[in-house]
């Protein structure tokens, strides 16, 4: 007989790590990118693709592997992705090329997406809703204290051991979220077992956002244009078809439906794409400009998680008593005057104004992600858990997408495909100034998103 309380620490422990062990991969693979763009020699739009091709690897298979989950089991998909991520994570230490690595990303956002559409799918089947805000804010502090020690830690082992020692510390986290998952964790989960995969709608919503997001990051070519068309009409052909086949991959009622479960994705796809980025462009600003070592770098970003891993678990017990659009709201507000304070950021900026801007943007951000997600998993019935995550997980990791796009078209645009030196640095300001302000503008308009009701 499964012990409920028991089992609830173990979904609500396992959900924490895992939420953990993502983006303290990805914010210290951030600072550790200048380190591996000296040992290959790569140009800063390739050494982009470090980070982005885990992003774009996550973004296509997160809803098919959220639909899989709800078929065969939440429990299975998330056991087998903490193994492909942690074996990814030992293969990538072993890299001796930049596109070696860049293709051993790829096959750790894979894993990353089986861990994004279930972890949080599982913490929500076993928690009563009453508890869901504080424990979804629980998770979501987990999410930003491997903020916080991403560029700490990464910043550190880049220093004293280098780039590789990054990816070799999360195997040992990624064993321990292994054994616990089969160890601790009681019971499966799989309200829509026996119903049929869509495998058609999938590939057809896979080949769609790559070739949205292969066409975004190659702009402004003529052939970038027509593969963002060619997306286009991908995901207007996978919205009929899913609303004509008996068993689609994404239930298109959940958007037409529930106004609230489809502005509030809204609202995630704004927010990410509006900040995910800024850790890229700062670290990047603090090394080559204000010449920090990549500990130092790691030490000032550090503020910005920390403000969000104490917000997050207050926002999320709040959103159990006050609407959540409320909250989320008001972190959006937060963003975008911390985004517009970096806008006119120069070589001349105090290390004190960007630690400022960056406690301001962990606070609108700690703010807005627990009660936006209370709002996008109560909107759902238990069936649509995996589905709902893995479509939220989407937005983020879409976000995050459309955020590293956007910073490499400007680079495109505004320094091309050089490696960043001293005599690019004025370039490099610039473009790094436009991209805050397109971020400002974003998230903006994500103030009145998250604000919609049923």
């Amino acid at each position: 007989m499964i012990d409920d309380a028991a089992n609830r620490r173990a979904a609500l422990i396992v959900a924490a790590l895992s939420s953990f062990l993502t983006p303290f991969m990805g914010s210290s693979v951030n600072i550790a990118l200048p380190a591996i763009g000296r040992e290959f020699a790569t140009d800063a739009v390739t050494l982009s693709w470090v980070a982005t091709s885990a992003i774009l690897a996550a973004a296509i298979f997160l809803v098919p592997f959220g639909r899989m989950s709800d078929i065969f089991g939440r429990k299975r998909i998330f056991t087998y992705g903490v193994l492909v991520y942690t074996g990814s994570a030992l293969l990538a230490s072993f890299s001796t090329s930049d596109l070696m690595l860049i293709a051993v990303r790829f096959t750790q956002g894979m894993g990353g997406a089986m861990i994004f559409s279930t972890g949080t799918a599982i913490l929500i089947s076993v928690v009563p809703a009453r508890d869901r805000g504080k424990v979804l804010g629980i998770s979501v502090a987990a999410v930003y204290l491997g903020l916080t020690l991403g560029p700490t830690l990464g910043g550190f082992l880049t220093y004293q051991f280098g780039w590789r020692s990054v990816f070799l510390s999360n195997v040992p986290v990624g064993l321990v979220v292994l054994w616990l998952a089969t160890t601790k964790l009681e019971g499966e989960w799989r309200e829509a077992k026996g119903e049929r995969f869509d495998l058609a709608g999938s590939v057809l919503y896979s080949l769609s956002l790559v070739f949205m997001i292969f066409g975004f990051s190659g702009l402004p070519d003529l052939l970038s244009g027509w593969l963002i068309l060619a997306g286009v009409l991908g995901l207007v052909a996978f919205v009929r078809w899913e609303t004509s086949t008996e068993t689609p991959i994404l239930d298109i009622d959940l958007f037409r439906k529930k106004r609230a479960f489809a502005f509030s994705n809204l609202a995630a796809l704004i927010n990410y794409s509006a900040t995910f980025a800024v850790f890229f462009l700062l670290s990047l600003y603090l090394q080559y400009i204000k010449a920090l070592s990549a500990q130092q770098a790691g030490l000032v970003l550090m503020f910005q998680p920390i403000m969000m891993t104490l917000v997050a678990p207050i926002a999320g017990r709040l959103s159990d008593r006050i609407e959540p659009q409320i909250l989320a709201s008001a972190g959006m507000v937060l963003t975008f005057f911390g985004l517009l304070l970096l806008t006119p950021l120069d070589g001349d900026s105090s290390l004190s104004f960007i630690v400022t801007c960056l406690l301001i943007l962990g606070l609108g951000t700690g703010l807005f992600s627990s009660p936006n997600t209370n709002v996008v998993m109560s909107a759902v019935e238990s069936r649509f858990y995996g589905v709902a995550s893995a479509t939220l997980s989407t937005m983020r990791l879409t976000g995050n997408m459309l955020s590293m796009g956007i910073v490499m078209l400007v680079f495109t645009l505004y320094i091309g495909r050089v490696p960043i030196t001293p005599e690019y640095y004025p370039i490099f300001l610039r473009s790094m100034g436009v991209a805050f302000a397109i971020f400002s503008v974003l998230s903006f308009v994500g103030i009145f998103a998250s604000r919609i009701r049923d």
